[in-house]
């Protein structure tokens, strides 16, 4: 190993544990200050109207086998082919019995995260699905790779406000196994939490097998879970065999599951903010009940990712003020209606680029859902409406996300925190910088890490270098630092490596027409 090697590694392995001390280290017990639009009786009475829609008119589930076992368990046959109503009991039942905690493993203890958090704050994690990256060293664009996947790995294991990591669409390799190929590059390349997004039912077995090789067998992958899978819906309130299948598959290898639902506003739900929160919810809370039912125990995490389509042009919007609305009452419906862990978008934006706009839009996110109570603010780094990653614009989310964690801390009004006794014997044209208060307490000051706070002299010496600038260092030195080879044994890489080929054998064989069994 060269000097220059040898100091990336050094470089790499700090920048690391600041990232793990910083997500360990949690702030006294707090108030989380919340705000959002639903009175408590507007929650019940929302609530009331997913049940309606669950038992009175139900939703379609494709999977044969999961529809008989959620008849046997009580279900009703609904209106038409593969359409079945949940009873209010079994819904009650079901909401009841799913874990309201949950544990999402890192490779390394100092990255496991337990939901809710002790200091009742949120974690954050990276857009998933993106088919596009722009180049942190020039700006350019280009269609995601492999080489990208390793340096959002990079660049997301460097930041202290990522809690879990999220796999994207990666070109260059066989299209339906671009999941394999993405997931198993990524949970090689980070010792954080891994959110696994299968595409298609066949890959959902490998995916699973390359968690488990990564974690150091089946049994480890259940004792601390090291990834995390999302289950969609089909909006409007249909469930697809794959997605069925991958809440079989979750309960089978113990990992908690997302329930994902992604309505479109004049889409594929009604034109209302409230109408969306309901078809939101009731795909969210059917995919609960088939959980209780298919994978009993397994942890669920409500995930409302909500757009809107802009009805000039047809485009999909996640940061416009009606997904903005309709994102905080979901979180406040899930969170407060039922308890349960909620996960929603709490960065992103509309805007091809890293911009004025861009960041006007994702602080304003970030702001609403984390006042709306969310555990789990996903789409650092996502721009252009979730298709693209940015590892700049993630180093500058993380920062949002920094001062966004410390806004909601309700500040203690209690006598020695108002500093009161001096306050009261202050004399004339006195200060309080040399108070043992002050002293006491400045540390305590969040200080930014890429964001200016520097006066107009020094920042013309600068050359005028702003956020952005600094962004940019930052992620070009965590991508330096990252180990070429990855952090898993040489026998591990080669069993993942062994699966993607069999998968690609398989799966891309299959989809050309040749029969091939796993």
């Amino acid at each position: 190993m060269d000097a220059r090697t040898s100091s990336r590694k050094r470089t790499r392995t700090a920048r690391t544990r600041d990232a793990a001390d910083a997500f360990r280290q949690e702030p006294p017990e707090f108030s989380r200050v919340m705000f959002g639009f639903l009175s408590d009786s507007e929650v019940e009475w929302l609530k009331e109207r997913v049940e309606d829609v669950l038992a009175d008119y139900g939703v379609a589930i494709l999977h044969p086998d999961a529809y008989e076992r959620l008849l046997a368990a009580g279900a009703k046959p609904g209106t038409d082919a593969n359409r079945i109503r949940m009873p209010r009991d079994l819904i009650q039942e079901a909401m009841a019995a799913t874990p309201k905690s949950v544990r999402l493993g890192g490779k390394e203890a100092g990255f496991n995260i337990d939901l809710p958090r002790a200091d009742r704050g949120f974690i954050m994690r990276t857009g998933t699905g993106a088919h596009g990256y722009v180049n942190p060293r020039d700006a350019s664009y280009r269609k995601m790779d492999l080489a990208a996947v390793s340096e959002i790995a990079a660049v997301a294991s460097a930041l202290d406000e990522v809690g879990f990591i999220a796999h994207p669409f990666v070109h260059g390799v066989p299209e339906v196994t671009s999941d394999i190929h993405s997931f198993g590059r990524l949970i090689a390349r980070t010792p954080k939490h891994i959110w696994m997004q299968p595409y298609q039912w066949e890959n959902v077995d490998y995916l699973m097998r390359i968690a488990a090789v990564a974690a150091g067998g089946e049994a480890q992958l259940r004792a601390n879970p090291i990834t995390s899978c999302i289950t969609c819906s089909f909006t409007p309130l249909e469930f697809k065999y794959m997605d069925t299948h991958v809440i079989m598959k979750a309960g089978e290898y113990g990992i908690p599951l997302h329930a994902c639902s992604l309505p479109s506003s004049g889409g594929t739900a009604p034109l209302s903010v409230p109408s969306m929160a309901i078809m939101a919810a009731a795909e969210i809370v059917g995919m609960t009940v088939m959980a209780h039912i298919l994978a009993p125990g397994t942890p669920v995490i409500a995930t409302p990712l909500m757009f809107t389509l802009d009805m000039r042009t047809g485009s999909a919007l996640q940061s416009c003020v009606e997904s903005l609305q309709a994102a905080s009452m979901s979180i406040q419906l899930m969170k407060r209606g039922w308890g349960v862990i909620a996960h929603t978008y709490g960065s992103g934006s509309d805007t091809p680029d890293v911009d004025h706009q861009s960041m006007a839009e994702r602080a304003l996110l970030t702001q609403t859902v984390a006042l709306a109570g969310a555990d789990i603010l996903g789409g650092v780094g996502q721009l252009e409406c979730a298709t693209v990653f940015s590892p700049v614009q993630a180093v500058l989310d993380n920062e949002v996300g920094a001062m966004m964690r410390r806004f909601i801390r309700k500040p203690s009004l209690d006598k020695e925190a108002l500093n009161w006794d001096e306050l009261m014997q202050i004399r004339t044209g006195g200060h309080f910088l040399d108070s043992a208060h002050t002293i006491a307490t400045c540390r305590d000051q969040l200080s930014p890490k890429v964001f200016k706070r520097i006066g107009r002299d020094d920042y013309e010496k600068s050359g005028r270098r702003a956020a952005f600038d600094e962004a940019r260092e930052f992620a070009l030195a965590a991508i330096a630092a990252a180990p070429e080879q990855g952090l898993l044994s040489a026998e591990q890489e080669r069993e993942i490596a062994a699966l993607t080929a069999r998968a690609d054998e398989h799966i891309v064989a299959a989809y050309s027409g040749v029969v091939s069994v796993i």
